[in-house]
């Protein structure tokens, strides 16, 4: 976004979520709608608010912002503890006790509001437009993930901090100082990964993949942004 709790990875994906093969031509061996109760349900289905890929994605945020204000208050303390080592037992209190909640929910709001959905809806977008798993869509899909929805995170997790915050009016130069630099490495990152999730990973498991790859994402994001 400690990952995706009791939901597991089983013959039905993510958390009960149907996989995505039978919308890749597959729709000889689909079953009636009728033979499954739950479908309408699902939420692709008459445009529903996508809660469980939204679930995801806060939950993995958390993680990752928790992850980095841990790896940040370790850090603190190792320092303290050189400078004075006779202290060393009292600067063990980097605890939940000292955790920014309020950081905590603005990273998690944004998984649930805006990347989980944004990001389920940018991925059904590309398989109606590319349905086939061919080399060259792969790389197509890549090469957009990358030059289209990467630029868009950034730009919204950045204003989304910033308006938590009460810092709009810095936002330009926080895009100035950071944005570039996060995105150059978020090539770097998520090329590989977009590889992966376009060619191996069912539509319906797509967000929680990439959610799960966020972990990290989201840590390099929330020590960026807490600079």
């Amino acid at each position: 976004m400690g990952s995706l709790g009791g939901g597991g990875f089983g013959q039905n994906g993510i958390w009960g979520m149907r996989p995505f093969d039978s919308q890749n031509g597959d729709k000889g061996k689909r079953k009636s709608p009728k033979s499954s109760g739950s479908s309408p349900a699902s939420p692709e289905a008459g445009g529903r608010f996508p809660v469980k890929q939204a679930a995801t994605a806060a939950a993995l945020a958390l993680t990752g912002d928790t992850i980095a204000q841990v790896r940040e208050r370790w850090v603190k303390n190792k320092a303290l503890q050189n400078q004075h080592p006779s202290d060393s037992h009292e600067d063990l209190t980097w605890s939940l006790m000292d955790h920014n909640w309020l950081r905590a929910l603005r990273m998690a709001s944004y998984g649930f509001l805006l990347y989980g959905p944004g990001s389920y809806v940018w991925y059904q977008y590309l398989d109606r437009c590319m349905p086939k798993q061919t080399a060259q869509n792969v790389v197509i899909k890549v090469v957009l993930n990358q030059i289209v929805l990467g630029p868009c995170v950034i730009a919204v997790v950045f204003a989304w901090n910033n308006l938590w915050q009460g810092k709009l009016a810095e936002l330009p130069n926080k895009y100035q100082k950071d944005a570039l630099k996060t995105l150059l490495f978020g090539f770097r990152f998520w090329i590989p990964v977009s590889v992966i999730n376009f060619w191996a990973i069912p539509l319906q498991a797509r967000v929680a993949f990439m959610s799960m790859n966020s972990i990290f994402w989201n840590f390099y994001l929330s020590s960026t942004m807490s600079k």
